[in-house]
């Protein structure tokens, strides 16, 4: 279980002026065992040094050379799962998005479908414009859009103006069967008087494109709507027009507690080397205050 620390020899012979000659015997014991050796021999530095180690970080860094990303893992590799859920949040956001990268596209939007709606939509802001969101949403979420019950009835009526006469004459006439006539004014006032299960179908009886228009037009005025659509079908957008890469690109926009939460996930022996890019510092304060137990069983060499 224990590091190798050849290098580590090293500091202590420089750190404990330890002499050449009785470095030698040194060889094959552990830190803990060559401070003892020291100690009992009366070298002060060895002392402070056994004191230090669970007190100074500069010094546990420089014994433990910490610094070396493969000396952090063979400690992260005793740890086990809620230990290194302990490290993850000290992770900067850079280490976090590459640590998605163990992740297949598939697993990643599993784990957006996870996280509140509002965030799910910044990331898809960061990959699709308003226009194009609208465009790639199925024809069966612009109508839940435009028949739901929530929806401003006066908001989508105001709307309805910038739909050509003919279009709003068409979906009237759909439900009615009678020829509509008038001005767009009076067109959009008949539609507004319609029993609620015909305004509904009048709606669904625009052409895609109409409601396309229309939808655009609602959600530019009231951006909470694109709250309205699923989430499947933003994850199925993403899936269809984005790869990987790019999905995680765009993910820097998530909240860091949810990003810790999807970093979670992965399987502990892949979690173990996410969390070897911790600050070095931050991590020797972790061994210090969190993992002294731990951090114990290293200076021990067991």
């Amino acid at each position: 279980m224990s590091i190798v620390i050849n290098a580590d020899l090293e500091y202590l012979k420089s750190k404990l002026n330890i002499p050449e000659s009785r470095m030698a015997t040194y060889q094959a014991k552990t830190v803990d065992e060559i401070l003892k050796a020291e100690a009992a021999a009366g070298n002060q530095e060895a002392i402070k040094l056994a004191a230090d180690m669970f007190t100074n970080v500069s010094q546990l860094i420089e014994l433990f050379q910490l610094a070396d990303p493969q000396n952090k893992l063979v400690i992260m590799q005793q740890m086990d799962s809620s230990q290194l859920e302990k490290l993850v949040p000290m992770l900067e956001q850079d280490d976090l998005l590459q640590g998605l990268h163990y992740f297949t596209q598939d697993n990643l939007l599993d784990l957006l479908k996870e996280i509140p709606k509002e965030e799910l939509l910044k990331t898809v802001f960061e990959l699709f414009s308003q226009t194009q969101i609208i465009e790639y949403l199925p024809e069966k979420e612009l109508d839940g859009l435009l028949t739901n019950i929530d929806l401003d009835k006066g908001l989508l009526l105001q709307n309805l103006k910038f739909i050509p006469d003919m279009y709003l004459q068409q979906i009237l006439e759909s439900v009615t069967g009678e020829e509509a006539q008038g001005s767009s004014s009076q067109l959009i006032l008949q539609i507004s008087q319609l029993g609620d299960q015909d305004y509904k179908n009048a709606l669904m009886n625009f052409q895609p494109a109409q409601k396309k228009d229309l939808t655009y037009a609602l959600v530019n005025q009231e951006n909470k709507l694109f709250e309205k659509f699923s989430t499947d079908s933003y994850t199925y957008m993403i899936n269809r027009e984005r790869d990987k890469n790019e999905l995680i690109k765009a993910m820097h926009v998530i909240k860091p507690e949810h990003l810790h939460n999807m970093i979670n996930e992965l399987p502990q022996d892949l979690l173990s080397v996410v969390t070897t890019q911790i600050d070095t510092e931050k991590f020797a304060d972790a061994l210090i205050n969190q993992f002294p137990e731990l951090l114990a069983q290293f200076v021990a060499g067991g």
